[in-house]
């Protein structure tokens, strides 16, 4: 492509066509799952019907969002080889859930990851600080997903942001609140489908002038931009932020709540562990085609003319389809990038709501007496909710660089959520003060390291210089969080917590055949 001649911002018809049957698509399956929603657990967890494959499809559709698909490439068409260190970040978390997360979770728990946490701690202190760190990381998430969504579909579709904002809250709520989980499974799984099969037909066509060899591609891309293209060290360039972000990647894969939610859709362990290997093999393979899309974008269009576009890049894969494919294919693309937002707010509304519903209402307010009615009209109006709440956060930070409050999301989970986590399925002696006390240190030192680094100081505020110079706390937070969970709980210990801790593990990993789980309490 030669200079920045591009149809982005234009209203594309044929982007309009295929949006409008992935639509159409989707709210038929919508229609279908409707009618099997009767219960709680359809609506939380499609009723536990779901198989490994499908679910692998599933985790890696709520997983694989825009921020992967369109800042991966964009980062590496921008920055070259450093961009992959967020492709491996976020893909070496994954063995951390296969082993040490998937099972313990689908045999312990039924809706939510507090559900592990309180199996034989006090439930309601649990609960409410379980929710508070798992809402906390899912508002970070949409803020970015929402406003993200409305500025990318006003460049891909020439449509307004409030409008933009509007659609995927709109369809967002349709799925969500009449098909549940079945029809978020359904839609990520068409999405997965979707990205996977567009994302390697641009790869490919990129591939095409260099005879289908990767090595031909990185050669070119060398000889444009210096052999420092393909060395480290440009975009994150201290070994301390390297390890602190990747820290934050690995370990808030491990924590994010829709992520371990899926892991409830599954019929038992057996089959939790095999969607976690279908979904690492489909998600990997993702990572290494957007490094194949960054390195084409950059050789193909140009970073000059991707930077004129878009300061952060992001719409390197964008520009890459139009100059491979053509308008049709620049369409076809923007609808599967539209799909990928869809997808990860519907997944990250419906977690949202069971915290609201099943750990707060049901949990800490009616004790777990709740009929199923009850439980599942509250399930629904928390769906709303929070649907009203992604779309006013869409219009309040309108205009406003959120990009780092994705970090933020990972940071938060992995220095609450996954510590209180894996201290309860491993450590006899954690108690009730032990978690509440680790996730308190770890959102509130989250927060606050990330408002003191350059990337709110600098970047955002435009301050000369920031009181701490990481840009991920990670490093910080993490340890600190697993230090203040097991301090708490050596100085003030809970004999009946480690009484039965026998039985989490006998459960953890025998499961519990056709017992109701004791978390539903």
């Amino acid at each position: 492509m030669n200079g920045v001649q591009t149809s982005l911002g234009a209203t594309s018809g044929t982007a309009i066509a295929f949006f409008l049957v992935f639509i159409s698509a989707t709210l038929a399956i919508t229609g279908w799952a409707a009618r099997k929603t009767k219960t709680t657990s359809e609506f939380f967890a499609a009723g536990g019907n779901v198989s490994g494959l499908q679910n692998g499809f599933a985790l890696a559709g709520d997983y694989m969002s825009a921020a992967s698909f369109l800042g991966i490439a964009g980062l590496v068409a921008t920055s070259g080889f450093d961009g992959l260190i967020y492709s491996v970040g976020w893909l070496v978390g994954w063995p951390v859930v296969t082993f040490l997360i998937a099972e313990p979770l689908r045999n312990l728990g039924k809706y939510t990851f507090a559900d592990v946490v309180a199996y034989r701690l006090k439930k309601k202190p649990v609960r409410i600080a379980a929710a508070i760190g798992g809402l906390t990381v899912i508002c970070f998430y949409l803020i970015a997903q929402m406003v993200g969504a409305g500025n990318l579909i006003k460049m891909m579709f020439g449509l307004q942001y409030e409008t933009a904002l509007l659609i995927v809250g709109t369809v967002m709520l349709l799925y969500v609140l009449f098909g549940g989980m079945i029809a978020t499974t359904w839609v990520q799984i068409v999405k997965a489908v979707l990205l996977l099969g567009g994302a390697t037909l641009l790869a490919l066509l990129s591939l095409v002038p260099f005879g289908m060899n990767p090595l031909a591609l990185f050669a070119k891309a060398a000889e444009t931009y210096g052999p420092e293209v393909l060395a480290p060290g440009k975009l994150v360039s201290s070994p301390l932020e390297a390890v602190s972000l990747g820290l934050a990647l690995m370990f808030g894969t491990a924590g994010l709540p829709h992520i371990l939610m899926r892991f409830y859709t599954v019929p038992d362990a057996k089959a939790a562990r095999s969607s976690v290997f279908y979904a690492t093999g489909f998600i990997g393979f993702f990572y290494l085609v957007t490094f194949i899309l960054g390195f084409g974008a950059s050789v193909h269009v140009g970073r000059s003319a991707i930077t004129s576009v878009d300061k952060g890049g992001n719409m390197a894969a964008l520009l890459l389809a139009e100059a491979v494919g053509g308008r049709p294919f620049l369409g076809f693309i923007s609808a599967v990038a539209f799909a990928t937002i869809l997808a990860v707010v519907a997944g990250l509304t419906l977690s949202g709501a069971a915290a609201l519903a099943h750990d707060l209402w049901v949990g800490v307010i009616r004790h777990g007496q709740a009929d199923e009615k009850e439980q599942l009209k509250v399930a629904r109006v928390a769906t709303i909710v929070l649907a009203l709440v992604a779309m006013g956060l869409g219009l309040l930070f309108k205009g406003q660089n959120v990009a780092f409050m994705v970090g933020l999301a990972f940071a938060v989970a992995a220095s609450s959520n996954f510590p209180v986590l894996l201290l309860s399925i491993t450590w006899r002696k954690f108690t009730t003060r032990g978690a509440v006390s680790a996730i308190v240190a770890g959102v509130v030192s989250a927060l606050v390291l990330i408002w003191m680094s350059p990337t709110i100081q600098v970047d955002l505020l435009k301050n000369p210089t920031a009181m701490l110079s990481l840009k991920n706390p990670g490093i910080i937070t993490v340890p600190l969080s697993f230090v203040v969970g097991i301090v708490v709980s050596l100085l003030f210990p809970e004999p009946e917590a480690e009484a039965k801790y026998a039985e989490v593990e006998r459960r953890m990993h025998l499961g519990a055949e056709d017992a109701e789980p004791a978390a539903a309490e």
